[in-house]
Order: C-alpha cells, then sequence, then structure tokens
C-alpha cells in the first residue's frame, strides 16, 4: 500500500511539473510584457508583490491543504478550455486584459481538473487575487479616473476654502493666488484606490474575521483610498499658496504618495482592529 502511494504521488507529481512547464511555455511572453509594465506603469507598481502575496496565501494553508483529497474533477478542462479560448481571442483582437486574465482562469481549471473541488474552494481567493497585478484596459481606467478627478478637485476645493485660502475651481485645475493646480489623473486616487483594494483584501483574507466583516474590511479601501487623497490634495494645495508652485513636484510630490500609503494601510489596520474589538469575528481562520 505504501508502495502504491509513493508511486501515485510520484505519477501526481510529474503530472504537475508536465503541466507547469507547459503553462510556462504559452504564458511567458505575456507574463514578460507584464512585468515590463510594472516597471514603467507607477498606477501598477504594486504588481510586483501581488504574485509574493498570493504565495504567501496558499503557503499559510499548506496543513489545511495536506488534510484534503485528491479528488480529480473533469469540470476544470472546461475551465482550461475557456481560459485558452480567451487567450486567443485577446491575441487576435489585440487586448492585453484578455490574455493576462486568461492565465488565472487556466489555473483555477487546472487545480479543479488535477487537485478537485475542496481544493479549488481553497485556492480559488489566492489564484483570483493575481488580478490585482494585471493593469485595467486603458478606455475603462480613463473612463473611472477622470469622474475621480472632478471629485476629487471639488472635494480639495471645499477642504481648502475652510482653511480660509481664496480658491476657484474650473474642472480639475485648482486656481490658488499665485498659482494653479491641475489634478491630473495621476493624483484622482485611482492608483491607491487599487492598491488600497488589493491591501484591504489581503487583510480581510488573512484575519479572524467572520463574512460580513471580511466585506466591510473589504469595501473600507474606497472610502479609505478617496480620504488619503483628499488629504494629499488638501496639503499640496496649502503649501503650493504659501511656499509656490514648487512644492507641488519633485521631491515633496513623490514623497506625499509614500505618506498616502502609509496612511491608507494605517486606516485599514485600524479597520481590522475596530471590527476585531466589535466581535466581527470567527473560530476558524478561513
Amino acid at each position: 500500500m505504501t508502495k502504491q502511494m509513493t508511486q501515485l504521488n510520484k505519477q501526481g507529481m510529474i503530472c504537475c511539473g508536465v503541466v507547469i512547464a507547459t503553462l510556462l511555455a504559452i504564458y511567458l511572453p505575456f507574463l514578460q510584457k507584464l512585468v515590463s509594465d510594472w516597471g514603467t506603469n507607477e498606477d501598477y507598481s504594486h504588481g510586483y508583490f501581488i504574485p509574493v502575496l498570493s504565495a504567501y496565501f496558499i503557503w499559510s494553508m499548506r496543513y489545511q491543504l495536506e488534510k484534503i483529497e485528491v479528488r480529480p474533477n473533469n469540470a476544470g478542462l472546461i475551465l482550461i478550455g475557456i481560459g485558452l479560448l480567451q487567450l486567443v481571442v485577446g491575441k487576435v483582437g489585440s487586448e492585453l486584459f484578455l490574455q493576462r486574465t486568461s492565465l488565472i482562469l487556466v489555473l483555477i481549471g487546472v487545480i479543479l481538473f488535477l487537485l478537485g473541488w475542496e481544493y479549488f474552494k481553497k485556492l480559488l481567493f489566492p489564484i483570483f487575487y493575481m488580478v490585482f497585478m494585471i493593469p485595467l484596459p486603458a478606455i475603462v481606467w480613463n473612463n473611472i479616473a477622470f469622474p475621480m478627478q472632478l471629485f476629487s478637485s471639488a472635494i480639495t476645493e471645499q477642504v481648502v476654502y475652510l482653511f480660509g485660502i481664496p480658491i476657484f475651481r474650473e474642472g480639475n485645475v485648482l486656481h490658488l493666488p499665485e498659482t494653479t493646480l491641475e489634478v491630473v489623473a495621476a493624483c484622482s486616487g485611482l492608483r491607491s484606490l487599487m492598491t488600497m483594494f488589493a491591501l484591504s483584501s489581503a487583510l480581510a483574507f488573512m484575519s479572524r474575521l467572520n463574512k460580513l466583516g471580511k466585506f466591510i474590511q473589504f469595501t473600507s479601501a474606497a472610502p479609505i483610498a478617496v480620504i488619503a487623497n483628499i488629504i494629499r490634495l488638501t496639503g499640496t494645495a496649502i503649501l503650493a499658496s504659501r511656499f509656490g508652485p514648487e512644492v507641488a513636484h519633485g521631491f515633496l510630490h513623490d514623497f506625499s504618495g509614500i505618506v498616502v500609503f502609509v496612511l491608507g494601510l494605517s486606516l485599514l489596520i485600524a479597520v481590522n482592529t475596530l471590527l476585531a474589538g466589535l466581535s466581527f469575528t470567527q473560530q476558524t481562520r478561513y
């Protein structure tokens, strides 16, 4: 019986190795372009950390996964087929988002096909989490970014006015005494929104919150990202009105981005702590 189990384990490892090698051969060109985009697209510079976090999620469940019986499910072939079809469609249409997200669908299908339904349920979040590393299509990004630019500009105008500083807004342009600031797409808050959603998802998954608590934790990313960005824009506007437009560029501009990240992460942790204190917890971890 032991020899039989050992033989089955070896066959399983060989099968998994073949599948991984095949996927790498198919998706390597797309992954290389994706990694290159992380280095050039500041909106997705967090992409480097997403696969690491996804791998950590799986590693943290290793003892639970060891207890699950492997029961291959042929339904996974359907997902694999759909994912590969999506890859072909994305390639023909030169749509990078379809090409890249097809990998996630194929991976989920492989897990279901080789390991079974229970593994599929356990690993669904860690695999799907990788969607945060894939840039949205430009048409989608721009349609979200511009309304956020206008919204951020409007709120910043009201907050700055409360500090007694004269300010006049035209669309996403803020006119201050002796200087003018434009809330460009990079300052719309969409970048921090994507990062905060990635962080809030990770916190929700790793926490001992119940389903409602996890949902609140996840959705808290939106208001936190908006608040942090408004604080950044307001601070920049106040400093620019006092010391000139130079403070809106260069080191102080980049440093304010770090401050927004730290502030957002701190608020997410505060929400997690608050929810735990309000008994939004469960007995088991996952």
